[in-house]
């Protein structure tokens, strides 16, 4: 039948690609450095270095991640096959029953070209925090509340974004705007590569559209900037001089259960030297903020240490970035006429309602892609 042909040739155009990913992913080599922790971790005497316990733990989660996700993806290209196999030899009731049944098979082929495409997002990742999660921070440019406006929509959109990768969000600190929107917020986004896929995100997002909020419905042009932390294991050695940090407490002014507002358990955390500023108010006690606050802080710093290829914390300056013209790296225009483009890679969409539904891979593929060819 032609309809099970072209099928076919459909699902054997994704066996190369897989093949491909395979290496790409160093595959053998994972299911080798398996094997190897899996025998330290059977050693008598594993658990008596708590640190080297931690590292293998952390190790073999991560690898086992990685190799099921390419396992699962073979499983799926095999359930395929199989399903193509009986599409040949069954005797349907009818074309209808039939027709069902090939809609099955191409809905599973299209979800293989989506699984391919994910790890092949994957196998760019190489940096040292790109297997962790995420930390985001919102801040509103100026503009009032049409930019405050422009922020709760990205925050939708990051957490769309989550939900189609089955990352968990939990917000950790949120200020909401005085008549719309959130002046400012940051959450944390717990996945397998959050931070590697994220990270391509940091930076300044403009808006072009007519305002809600301008009764004369002028067109508008708002800014955002997005700030893209790795979130930083207790265990990573990092020092902080408690006389270089500024501790605040004050009342939770966001959601947060009938403790917010009654006491002062939110902190706010400055790093003096360099003028970073951290928040946390969405837990349930002051203690639990603070900690919270200090891995933000952490992570904060050893991103801007990293990037600027410091020795020690010690050395930051602070950065200072403008939430305005010229510092953009993505415009979504909503009018005169719909586009969403990255100013980095000039990678470019229409489809501006899929991208504020979280439709966002290509544009990071695409980051990713440039980085690993030294294009940025």
């Amino acid at each position: 039948m032609l309809q099970i042909e072209d099928l076919k040739q459909e699902l054997q155009s994704q066996q190369p690609k897989i093949a491909y990913l395979k290496d790409a992913l160093g595959y053998e080599k994972m299911l080798a450095d398996r094997k190897a922790l899996d025998e330290e971790a059977a050693a008598p005497d594993f658990w008596n270095d708590v640190d080297n316990t931690k590292r293998v733990l952390k190790e073999q989660k991560l690898l086992g991640e990685k190799i099921g996700a390419y396992d699962a993806l073979v499983r799926m290209y095999e359930d395929a096959q199989t399903m193509l196999e009986l599409a040949e030899e069954e005797e349907f009731s009818s074309e209808e029953e039939q027709e069902e049944f090939l809609q099955d098979i191409r809905k599973n082929i299209h979800e293989i070209e989506e699984k391919i495409e994910e790890e092949k997002l994957s196998a760019l990742l190489s940096g040292e925090f790109d297997s962790n999660n995420a930390i985001l921070t919102f801040h509103a440019g100026a503009g009032g509340t049409e930019a405050q406006d422009w922020v709760q929509m990205l925050y939708r959109m990051y957490a769309r974004w989550s939900e189609r990768h089955h990352f968990k969000v939990k917000v950790l600190d949120y200020l909401a705007g005085e008549e719309a929107g959130i002046k400012s917020a940051s959450i944390l986004i717990s996945g397998t590569n959050a931070y590697g896929f994220l990270k391509s995100e940091h930076g300044v997002h403009r808006l072009v559209r007519i305002s809600p909020f301008d009764a004369s419905g002028r067109r508008q042009t708002s800014f955002a900037s997005l700030e893209v932390m790795p979130e930083i294991d207790d265990d990573y050695d990092i020092e902080i001089n408690p006389a270089d940090l500024k501790i605040d407490t004050y009342r939770s002014g966001g959601a947060g259960g009938q403790h917010v507002n009654k006491t002062e358990s939110a902190i706010r955390i400055t790093h003096i030297p360099s003028g970073v500023i951290v928040a946390c108010q969405n837990e349930r006690s002051q203690h639990q903020n603070r900690e919270v606050a200090m891995k933000m802080l952490k992570s904060k710093l050893v991103k801007i240490k990293e990037k600027e290829h410091l020795k020690r914390i010690e050395d930051i300056k602070g950065e200072q970035q403008q939430i305005g013209w010229g510092s953009q790296i993505r415009s979504y225009v909503f009018m005169p006429y719909t586009l969403v483009k990255d100013h980095r890679t000039n990678y470019e969409s229409g489809n501006i309602n899929a991208v504020m539904d979280g439709d966002l891979d290509q544009f990071i593929n695409e980051y990713l892609k440039a980085v690993s060819l030294g294009e940025i």
